[in-house]
Formats: structure tokens, C-alpha cells, sequence
């Protein structure tokens, strides 16, 4: 089917505020889409919280995300053309679905993608410490799986099989058919609540989880994920049980050069469409009009977002302006407030924000008499599961022991380090700071704590005497680098009244030709999400400028039948 022209007397126009892989994803796909699309980032590179920081003395460090999950969402963007908009475009291309040898090779992604950046598996996903030193490896086969439980939990084997089965049917109508669906209104909410009703989806994760396992390893092993996207499993609703699924259907996967690698990958996709990308180009104020084309002064009668105040004071102006910055101070920030009704001072402030990070950035020498014992993916977890998560969502304080993500991408990419180095970063989640902790001392104190455990437990034996690099992030970093409301790490937490409907609409609800995108918009954190976020936001564009598509919001059939395919060939 040839594809119709788009209007092409008058361009339109884009201004996005924030360099992010939301951020990226949707400017790809306005480029495709018959925008001419700037992308405004205010710090000196772009990726956001996908920042990459190389340092003088040779070492390479992802800032932020390292999981990279569903590799055909990245196929899609790369084989996007210039004006095609989303014709014809596959959800799910086929090719990326099917079992794919390139696994066993070594190598991952579609065709398109390959052009552009190296994907690697990663097995296993993660290896999961518990603190009596016992560990499991999550790996997504069914047989290991099957195996480590009945190792270290006997009991669960049964209850594993139901889990299985009920996760599935989770992520079958959760990911596979609602995954697009943008929650506009009370009514598109409202029509699905029944069936997550009847797969008992609005239940807490940990509430689920416990449902099918008797032991606390299996446990934890089952709802640690959302942590990975600012959600606490004792809070967030049982749907994100289809993690589970997505990681086992698709696999965890690695950018060779470190996510910043993809990063690049994106920007010179975006570029090569015909986008501009302008760095050190911080947004003062987003620029909203009445029916007059006057400055807006009242939250009543029509309000247009025209274009952007940058930081220097120069304006630019655009027939859309998206935000992939931090929603909260989106609005409380750079949208004057008499412009604002529905997201109002009071909205904003009561929202619940996910929870902050200290993570620490290190590089230190190898010992070839002693080789690392630990995998590219390690979550270590402290004595206390439950009682931490309570300290740090709930009572927002420091606890007694920690729980850790340590990243060593150098197990698989030695060119992030020196030779004979290793680079790695350790995640420890912390409170964000309405907790009123002062970071400038808790942070320096907290770092040693996680050093010395990492070296007396031996998962990094005589750390310190090997040590040739090292920093840190605390939620101040956030706040103030990355402009995060109270130093939040993911957006607002996800939790069931913030979820769908009641999460931050894409397509402002206040101004006309204003927009969202990225981890605080639907449908949430996670580098799949934001991507997931990017379309959905592309659709709604599309729909509000007259842009034909020939894509349904659902999953195509043989697409889908082939996703179930996969996910039963692995049962």
C-alpha cells in the first residue's frame, strides 16, 4: 500500500524539552511523522537520566539505566523514515519475535538496529544474593528455574507453576493488548478494570507474590523488579507481575559501549531524519497564550503553549512543545500556574513521588589470582526485605542495612575501563528528600557503609587497596542536576491511584498543543516504558494534527499470535 502525503505546505513544527530516550524516541518518530523537531537539552550531552559520563582517567560510566528490555521497540525506531509517519508500522515486527539464534551468537536486536548500535545478550538477567550468601539466577529458562527452586525453596514448586500461569495471563492482556492504550478519560479505565479484577491485578505485587510462594527468597525474587522503575512491590499493583514475562520473553540485553552508546544511536537517528539537537539549552518557561494570543492570566477560556523561554532568555516558537522533563516541576516550574486547573499547585504537591538513589561510581584494579565471582547484573539484598521497604517509602529514612544493585558492565565490555580495570556502579535506594536528610552528610557516610560491605562480604575482596576511582550521586543530584521534584529518581511512584488514568496524561489536559512524554506520562518508568510513553504520545499528536494512521492501538493479530508463541515456547 502506497502511503498518502502529508501536508507539506507549511511544516509543522516540535520544541521537546529534555534529551532522555522518551525524549529521543518521540522526536524520531515526529521527524517520521512530517515535523521539523528540536530537542532542548540544558545539560552539556544529551540522555538525561541516561547520561554517560567519561572521566579523565579513562573510565566510561552509565549515570543511569543499564536493563535494556523488548529490543524490537528499538528496531522500530531505527527503521523509521523521514514523513512516512506510522504507516503500516508493525507493534511487533515479526522478524524480532520469532526464537531468534542470535542469542546463541552473541548478538541481538533486528537488522535495523544492528546499523546503529551492538546489542548483547545478557544471561543471567541477574544474579540475586540473598544476605546468608545463598544466591539465584535469573535467567528466564523455565528449566532453571524449576531447578533453584527446588534447591532453595522445595516448597514453592507448585506454587511457582500457578504464578507462572496467572503472570502470564497478566501479561498477555496487561502488556500485549492494553500495553498502547493510552488512558485519556474515566471510560477507557473503566472498561478494563473488570478484567484486572479477575486476574486479581490490583492487588499489591507482594500481596500476589505471596499468594504463590511460602518462602521469602521466592518472594523477593518474584516482586524485586519494580524497584528497578521506582516502585515499592509492597505498594505497586500485582500488574507488574508482567515483568516477569517481558524478561522472559525478550530477554535483558546490553548496549556494547554502555547505554550511552544507544543514547548516541538515537541521537544520530533523530539527526539523520532531519531533527536538531541543542545541548546547554535549559527551558525557563514553557510559553502559554489566551484565545488572544495574550500571556494567560487565568486557569479559564482556551490556553495554547506557543513556544519556550530559554534560561539566556531567548524564545522559540512551535506549533507543539513537549515535556520529557520531570512531570512535577514540569508545572510547578516552567508552566506559570494561572495557565494550570487540572494540575494545579495542590495536584502536584500531593502526589506521591517515587523514591531517590545514592549510586556510586567506581573503577578499580582486577586481580587475575582472585577473578570477580559476580555477574553482569547483581541485586544484593539485605537481611530485612519488607521492614526496608517501609523505612524507605514510608517513613522515608535511613535504615540499619541496605539492599544494592551492582552493575559491573566490564564482565561483558572491558573498553568501558582501563586495561586490567574494572567499572562498575552500585544503586542503593534511598529516600527521596522530603525525608529532610542532609545528603552532604549522609552521603560520604552511606558510601563507606556500602564499601566496606562489599569488601567484607567478598563480593570485591580488598576494594579499597584496589580502588582508582570513585564518586557518587545522592538525590541531590537529581534535584538539582536533573530537576527532579524533591529528587525523585523514576517520576511519580506507581502505585494503583497513579497508574493508567490517574497517572499524568500525555496530552495535557490544561493547554492546547502541550504535551508529556517519557517516565512521569503514561504508561510509566523503565527504558521500555518511556519508549512505550513515546508512541503513545506520538499517537496522540498525530491524532490531534489530522496525521492518517494505519495502526490500531491494539497489537495485530499475527503479531500477537506469534508473541504467545514465543511466550509458550518457553514454558
Amino acid at each position: 500500500m502506497t502511503s498518502p502525503s502529508l501536508n507539506t505546505s507549511r511544516r509543522k513544527t516540535a520544541l521537546i524539552i529534555g534529551s532522555g530516550i522518551g525524549g529521543l524516541s518521540l522526536g524520531i518518530r515526529l521527524q517520521s511523522l512530517g515535523f521539523d523537531t528540536t530537542i532542548l537539552e540544558r545539560l552539556d550531552a544529551p540522555g538525561g537520566r541516561a547520561y554517560q559520563k567519561r572521566t579523565e582517567d579513562g573510565y566510561v560510566f552509565d549515570m543511569g539505566p543499564t536493563v535494556i528490555t523488548v529490543p524490537h521497540f528499538i528496531e522500530e525506531l531505527f527503521a523509521l523514515e523521514r514523513d512516512k509517519g506510522m504507516l503500516g508500522e508493525p507493534d511487533y515486527p515479526p522478524h524480532t519475535l520469532t526464537e531468534d539464534a542470535r542469542v546463541k551468537t552473541g548478538e541481538s536486536g533486528g537488522p535495523r538496529t544492528r546499523e546503529y548500535v551492538k546489542l548483547v545478550p545478557i544471561l543471567p538477567f541477574y544474579r540475586i544474593y540473598f544476605d546468608d550468601g545463598s544466591f539465584f539466577d535469573y535467567d528466564g529458562d523455565p528449566e532453571s528455574t524449576r531447578r533453584q527452586i527446588g534447591e532453595l525453596a522445595p516448597e514453592d514448586l507448585t506454587g511457582y507453576e500457578r504464578f507462572h500461569a496467572d503472570a502470564r495471563a497478566i501479561f498477555e492482556r496487561g502488556f500485549l493488548e492494553l500495553g498502547y492504550t493510552h488512558f485519556g478519560d474515566m471510560t477507557s479505565m473503566l472498561r478494563v478494570v473488570p478484567d484486572l479484577m479477575r486476574l486479581d491485578a490490583v492487588r499489591t505485587l507482594f500481596s500476589f507474590t505471596s499468594k504463590y510462594f511460602q518462602n521469602p527468597k521466592m518472594r523477593q525474587v518474584f516482586s524485586f523488579e519494580t524497584l528497578l522503575v521506582g516502585g515499592n512491590p509492597l505498594s505497586v499493583p500485582a500488574i507488574y507481575a508482567m515483568i516477569h514475562f517481558v524478561e522472559k520473553t525478550w530477554g535483558i540485553h546490553y548496549a556494547m559501549g554502555g547505554t550511552g552508546a544507544l543514547v548516541r544511536a538515537f541521537v544520530r537517528k533523530f539527526e539523520e531524519l532531519g531533527g536538531t539537537l541543542r545541548l546547554n539549552a535549559g527551558v525557563d518557561e514553557i510559553l502559554v497564550t489566551d484565545g488572544r494570543g495574550q500571556p494567560v492570566r487565568h486557569p479559564v477560556g482556551k490556553r495554547t503553549a506557543r513556544g519556550v523561554r530559554l534560561e539566556g532568555g531567548e524564545e522559540l516558537h512551535a506549533d507543539i512543545v513537549v515535556s520529557n522533563g520531570d512531570w512535577a516541576n514540569t508545572n510547578l516550574r516552567r508552566i506559570p500556574a494561572a495557565a494550570r486547573l487540572v494540575n494545579s499547585d495542590m495536584r502536584v504537591k500531593a502526589a506521591r513521588q517515587s523514591m531517590s538513589l545514592l549510586v556510586i561510581y567506581f573503577g578499580f584494579r582486577d586481580d587475575p589470582a582472585r577473578p570477580l565471582d559476580l555477574r553482569h547484573h547483581n541485586i544484593i539484598l539485605g537481611p530485612r526485605y519488607e521492614e526496608l521497604l517501609t523505612e524507605i517509602f514510608g517513613q522515608k529514612v535511613l535504615g540499619q542495612d541496605f539492599s544494592q544493585y551492582l552493575h559491573v558492565p566490564t564482565l561483558t565490555d572491558p573498553s568501558l575501563a582501563p586495561a586490567g580495570h574494572h567499572a562498575a556502579y552500585t544503586l542503593v535506594p534511598v529516600p527521596h528528600n522530603a525525608s529532610g536528610l542532609d545528603w552532604a552528610v549522609e552521603g560520604p557516610k552511606l558510601v563507606d557503609r556500602v564499601y566496606s560491605f562489599l569488601e567484607e562480604r567478598g563480593y570485591i575482596p580488598n576494594l579499597r587497596e584496589r580502588l582508582t576511582h570513585s564518586e557518587y550521586i545522592t538525590p541531590d543530584y537529581f534535584a538539582q542536576t536533573l530537576d527532579s521534584y524533591l529528587g525523585n529518581a523514576f517520576g511519580p511512584e506507581p502505585v494503583l491511584v497513579q497508574s493508567a488514568y490517574f497517572r499524568p496524561h500525555n496530552r495535557s489536559e490544561d493547554i492546547g498543543n502541550l504535551y508529556l512524554v517519557g517516565a512521569g506520562a503514561q504508561p510509566g518508568g523503565g527504558t521500555p516504558s518511556v519508549m512505550m510513553s513515546a508512541k503513545m504520545t506520538a499517537r496522540l499528536i498525530a491524532d490531534d494534527f489530522g496525521i492518517h494512521r494505519a495502526v490500531r492501538d491494539g497489537v495485530p493479530a499475527a503479531a500477537e499470535a506469534l508473541v504467545r508463541e514465543v511466550a509458550g515456547a518457553t514454558d
